[in-house]
């Protein structure tokens, strides 16, 4: 399909809308983990991964180039449930025979910050064929003008030939961004001022894929006899931007790191890994977010199921419910309400889905 004929609408729920795009609020809800519902908001037949809202509640998603049928890199889904080309059909009409530095290869991940931008994370790697040179990129968005603002570009000593950066959280008061990579394991930290990044904790056991075979659906996620090995996946930088914490996808142990030691240039390698902290045996999770009230949220994808870790330490079942099939990315609605992807990727990677791919809305929790 041609990208300038891409035009279709969502399945959107119009209470939902109401809540997203007009900015009407609900008072907060106290829900009993394990008793949460589940609002379809959108449905895509094709495969996507990110989501993110701004503050005015325009929801954004992305679709990863994993096959040659992607229609298109970004999306905004509008008022009226249209999902368009954003910011415009130039980006997002990408070919190999195109300049990959001026148009999405492959972008894998959205995120609003708190200054209300958008920023769009591009690994270049089509078809995890390996790394498009000028290919990966990230870009800032201003949302009140709809223009890229700021494109920082990394060469391949960030993404190398088998890299995949992956996800992305932006601390907005030290103009710092934190980067997942996840095809061969690695943390990516970008002064945002400069433009400068470095590439760490590098195939160290916290960001590598661990010796595990994910079961999902109750089958063994074994896609054409062979195991993945996902690596450095979800990313959480905590209110304070005091603990940036991550974990493999293939794997089910979530790590943190004090980001003062990713941002001090004068640490050795091994002293940063001395600073690296295990956290929880929490389950094998794709996205990873910190909630309004301090409890980090954790896609459970081997269950179908949403957790969180209270401050405490206590992991709870927020909900479980087969739809989630594969939740995959988050985001917070300005209404503190919760927004969930889900990916479908143990039924295949880009391949048409027989069931739509969704994001779901849970009400606002504590």
């Amino acid at each position: 399909m041609s990208i300038r004929s891409f035009k279709w609408k969502a399945v959107v729920a119009p209470a939902v809308l109401c809540v997203l795009l007009t900015g009407c609020k609900s008072g907060p809800i106290v829900l009993e983990p394990g008793r949460v519902a589940l609002t379809e908001v959108a449905a895509s037949t094709s495969q996507w991964t990110g989501v993110a809202i701004s503050k005015e509640g325009r929801i954004f998603i992305n679709y990863p180039r994993w096959s040659d049928s992607v229609p298109i890199s970004v999306g905004e889904i509008t008022p009226d449930g249209e999902i368009i080309p954003y910011p415009n059909k130039k980006w997002n009409a990408w070919t190999p025979s195109d300049p990959p530095g001026e148009h999405f290869v492959c972008v894998q991940s959205v995120y609003v910050d708190r200054d209300d931008f958008l920023w769009i994370l591009d690994p270049g790697n089509p078809n995890f064929s390996g790394v498009v040179k000028g290919g990966p990129k990230l870009l800032k968005v201003d949302l009140k003008t709809d223009t890229i603002a700021q494109t920082i570009r990394f060469d391949r000593s960030i993404a190398p030939p088998k890299s995949y950066l992956n996800d992305i959280r932006v601390d907005t008061k030290l103009k710092t961004a934190y980067l997942s990579e996840s095809g061969v394991g690695a943390i990516v930290v970008v002064d945002l001022k400069t433009g400068q990044a470095r590439r760490m904790l590098d195939t160290h056991h916290s960001t590598a894929s661990e010796d595990i075979t994910l079961t999902i659906a109750g089958k063994e996620w074994i896609p054409g006899g062979v195991r993945p090995q996902v690596h450095c996946d979800g990313l959480a930088l905590d209110a304070e931007g005091e603990y940036l914490y991550y974990q493999a996808l293939t794997g089910r142990n979530l790590y943190r790191i004090k980001t003062k030691w990713l941002r001090d240039e004068r640490l050795t390698e091994d002293q940063l890994i001395a600073q690296v902290e295990p956290v929880s045996a929490s389950g094998a999770s794709d996205a990873i977010m910190f909630g309004p009230h301090g409890n980090l949220y954790l896609s459970a994808i081997e269950d179908s199921a949403i957790r969180r870790l209270t401050p405490d330490r206590v992991l709870e079942t927020v909900v479980a419910d087969e739809r989630l099939a594969w939740p995959d990315s988050f985001a917070i609605g300005p209404d503190g309400a919760i927004y969930v992807t889900t990916s479908r990727i143990h039924f295949g990677l880009g391949a048409e889905q027989t069931e739509p791919c969704r994001l779901f809305r849970l009400a606002p929790l504590r």
